[in-house]
């Protein structure tokens, strides 16, 4: 009886002692973690952030849409887009014969209120002739001078319909207020325009801006003496310097962007008007280190990064600082000013499934 009971509990120590052997070997296996790839960056503190580029135009501070101070049928046009007018050239003439009939009648109708107003001042002599004989009532005498005052009246009239005719003449002929280039066409020979209709646009070259729309959210950050750098895009070495002179009120409604207008320090000859630019602007500021969004781990309030261990095989949480938004870069990034120390690795990907410690291997073969 003794030799089976010791039997039996060699055999369930052996078996026990199998299980603890398979136990802890899947515990080893369990607690070895996977060796990750990550994607780094290297930590290089700089200065400098860049505000932009935007992509933009070169166009006038001072243009005019001109068009007719009468209705009337235009037949001739003598500029194109392009074109370079001066103060006082003929634009564009509308037909003349409404308004040469309009000058006659005027004229026609000074004549009769002049033999009008002879009528009546023979009239009103003649009637103080006879009112001085006691011929005719004091009534008849003023109604006399009543009609002589009436007639000069007419004159005045008149004389005023006829000014007018002359000035419609002088409508019909479209002149430039201004020395300029033609920058829009509006109107074509033989269509029927109504008083005040665009028939071109003239710009003024001597006073050039640049014209860039930028996304609603970055016109914020933007500082208000701020020195912006303007580069052609067909000629990114030359440049010109300029200061926001105005910012849209309101936003465009399908892309959210505000248009901003830059005044120009002394542009140079390849800044012509509708010229393609970039915009750019570059801040000083602390020493920071851009690293992508995506980098940046929140746990509550706490803000963090991991860092590749110098051998560039295992990961540590640190602690970070990160800007406000205001200065971080226009592309999304975060600039952190404390935490980090120069020539160090940053995880910039999958931040969120690595944990303290974890093995890593750098991607692409990175050193």
């Amino acid at each position: 009886m003794k030799a089976h009971t010791y039997l039996a509990l060699t055999l369930v120590a052996a078996a026990l002692a199998a299980c603890n052997g398979h136990g802890e070997e899947g515990g080893e296996a369990a607690a070895a973690a996977p060796i990750r790839p990550v994607l780094t960056q290297v930590v290089v503190p700089s200065d400098t952030v860049m505000f932009g580029p935007f992509a933009g135009t070169i166009e006038p501070r001072y243009q005019a849409q001109l068009g007719f101070q009468i209705p009337g049928r235009m037949v001739a046009r003598d500029v194109t887009i392009g074109d370079l007018v001066t103060r006082g050239q003929r634009l564009a003439a509308l037909d003349t014969i409404v308004t040469r009939f309009d000058l006659t009648r005027a004229e026609a109708d000074l004549a009769d209120a002049k033999a009008q107003a002879e009528n009546a001042e023979a009239a009103e002599a003649r009637t103080r002739r006879l009112m001085s004989g006691n011929s005719v009532a004091q009534a008849t005498l003023d109604q006399a001078v009543a009609k002589r005052e009436t007639a000069r009246a007419r004159v005045d009239q008149a004389l005023s319909s006829l000014q007018k005719a002359r000035d419609q003449m002088g409508y019909t002929e479209l002149k430039a207020e201004f020395d300029g280039v033609v920058t829009q066409r509006l109107a074509e020979v033989g269509q029927v325009l109504t008083a005040g209709q665009g028939v071109v646009t003239v710009a003024r070259p001597d006073v050039r801006e640049a014209v860039v729309d930028i996304p609603e959210v970055y016109v914020g950050a933007l500082p208000a003496d701020g020195i912006f750098t303007v580069a052609l895009q067909s000629a990114p070495e030359l440049t010109a310097r300029g200061r926001v002179r105005e910012i849209a009120p309101l936003a465009e409604s399908g892309t959210r962007s505000k248009r901003i207008r830059i005044s120009l320090d002394q542009p140079g000859p390849a800044f012509r008007l509708g010229a393609t630019i970039n915009v750019s602007l570059t801040r000083n500021v602390s020493p920071t280190v851009l690293l992508p969004a995506s980098a940046l781990l929140e746990d509550g309030g706490r803000r963090s990064v991991w860092v590749v261990s110098a051998d560039g095989k295992s990961v540590s949480r640190r602690d970070v600082t990160v800007a406000a938004a205001r200065d971080n870069a226009e592309d999304g990034r975060i600039a952190v000013v404390d935490g980090l120390k120069a020539g160090e690795r940053v995880v910039v990907a999958g931040v969120h499934v690595l944990k303290e410690g974890q093995a890593v291997r750098l991607a692409n073969g990175a050193v």
